[in-house]
């Protein structure tokens, strides 16, 4: 089993930047993906990214590279999403996601083996 908190979300001024985090804990293996979606209300979860517990590469989704960026502390098991230049279109619920060792990183929500509660993020303009 493994555990996902996520922490960071809250409300931010368009153009403004916030920086999520996700703690995994449980039993956790180096080519594990950890990856980051959203739920804007009304929409399915869309794919931001993924990355690797040893970095060895990173996924972005459509659109997402550029302002949002992956990374992560395998020695702590924490994942970042730092994320700038939002705008309103970025409110949603932020989900922090694992996979067992897949063969390659990918956004296909469920083949993703455990999820985080979310956390909310609210952009005003």
């Amino acid at each position: 089993q493994v555990r996902l908190v996520e922490s960071g979300g809250g409300l931010v001024e368009a153009g403004g930047s916030l920086r999520l985090s996700c703690s995994a804990s449980g039993r956790t293996y180096s080519r594990d993906a950890m990856a980051w979606f959203r739920r804007a209300s009304g929409k399915g979860r869309e794919f931001i990214a993924a990355i690797r517990w040893n970095g060895d590469n990173t996924l972005y989704g459509d659109s997402m590279k550029g302002r949002f960026t992956i990374s992560r502390d395998s020695t702590n098991r924490t994942v970042y999403l730092q994320m700038n230049n939002l705008s309103a279109e970025d409110t949603a619920v932020y989900y922090c996601a694992s996979e067992l060792t897949p063969v390659s990183l990918n956004g296909y929500v469920r083949r993703y083996n455990y999820w985080g509660q979310g956390t909310q993020v609210t952009v005003s303009s």
